[in-house]
């Protein structure tokens, strides 16, 4: 199937989705089916109709992995305590029958990945698809408080990080929030978090970015092509986030979770709150009856993921030789290049002269 990035999903029966899942299994449009590997390679497209696991990353969540609806929501700006990034929503796809796994992470090119999911709350939210600043999110008093320049805050998506002996293999549904003796009152000690890169592609947690003093890139802003900003966001209106793919390290962090064979996101707003109270933005979950009953969606995901051949070292299109077009390859990773990177020959984290001479020492004559 071709990838639609303006398709918007209608509810319909259980039935169905299932079979729209059972048709979205991949096309393979390269290699033989006598071949193992050759038939490996080839373009991968497909819709995933709903997670494997949903949680509501939130302190106070008496019940992980069963909750109906999840939100996503700041902490009182200026607040010292709790994560500024409070309420967070992890979802996690399972590619693992969809798409090859365990070929080597180098073996993937994401072509192009759509999260969506479907509002369940009605006209409380107000639309915003542009990043905010980090300072609009402090207190009035701070000197470095700045007024949000535009109505609403943007939903925004990220990968996911673990501490605490927790990884993507392990982390559950209803993990723990956090280990002892940590409080889960306090900041930047949750076992799964909204995770994004600094400048040089090193993994950081962004949960507490405003009180950190930096801007954390997204992913992806959610967007919602019928609403002017400012909208309120209607009941079943579905969120889009379209990732983006050509940054290298999120290439890198999507190439590892194919190769493991989940995918794994975090959502999460700095919409603005008040202790116990406020209006933010609320999704449906997997457990939520509506998507049980096929009357809702929980998030899904569309992809397009190339499988790429078994390449020669430093033949880096593929074409059995090493020659002036992988020298250009190697040249455009130049500099910090977080693992796994196509480009660093000698694997100490970097594309440099090193890697540079490793890739002359196989010239192709």
């Amino acid at each position: 199937m071709n990838l639609n990035t303006n398709y918007t999903p209608r509810p319909m029966p259980r039935t169905t989705r299932y079979a729209r899942l059972t048709l979205s299994v991949p096309l393979l449009i390269l290699g033989s089916a006598s071949s193992t590997v050759a038939a490996e390679v080839g373009l991968y497209t497909g819709l995933i109709p709903q997670p494997s696991l949903d949680r509501w990353m939130y302190p106070f969540n008496a019940t992980p992995g069963t909750r109906p609806t999840i939100s996503t929501f700041g902490s009182t700006p200026g607040d010292t305590a709790f994560d500024s990034r409070d309420g967070q929503m992890l979802i996690r796809f399972d590619t693992a029958g969809l798409v090859p796994g365990a070929l080597g992470a180098s073996r993937y090119e994401i072509e192009s990945l759509r999260v969506t999911v479907q509002f369940a709350n009605d006209m409380v939210v107000e639309y915003d698809a542009t990043p905010d600043p980090w300072q609009s999110f402090l207190g009035a008093a701070d000197p470095e408080w700045i007024a949000d320049p535009d109505p609403g805050q943007p939903v925004e998506l990220f990968g996911v990080g673990f501490r605490n002996g927790f990884s993507l293999m392990s982390f559950l549904e209803n993990s723990p929030y956090t280990v002892p003796p940590n409080s889960p009152l306090s900041p930047s000690v949750r076992n799964a978090y909204a995770m994004g890169f600094d400048a040089n592609g090193v993994a950081i947690d962004i949960s507490n970015n405003p009180r950190l003093g930096f801007d954390a890139p997204s992913w992806a802003v959610g967007t919602i092509p019928e609403l002017e900003p400012g909208d309120f966001i209607p009941i079943d209106t579905r969120m889009h986030f379209d990732i983006d793919v050509s940054d290298p390290a999120v290439q890198s962090y999507l190439r590892e979770g194919l190769d493991a064979g989940r995918l794994m996101f975090a959502l999460s707003s700095l919409t603005f709150v008040v202790e116990q109270g406020g209006n933010f933005p609320t999704f449906y979950a997997k457990e939520n009856a509506f998507v049980i009953f096929g009357l809702a969606d929980a998030a899904q995901l569309t992809y397009s993921i190339r499988v790429l051949p078994e390449c020669g070292i430093a033949d880096f299109n593929c074409d059995g030789l090493v020659d002036g077009s992988d020298l250009g390859t190697l040249l455009g990773f130049w500099g910090p290049c977080p693992s796994p990177c196509p480009a660093d020959l000698t694997g100490d984290g970097r594309v440099d002269g090193s890697d540079l001479g490793e890739l002359l020492g196989r010239w192709s004559n």
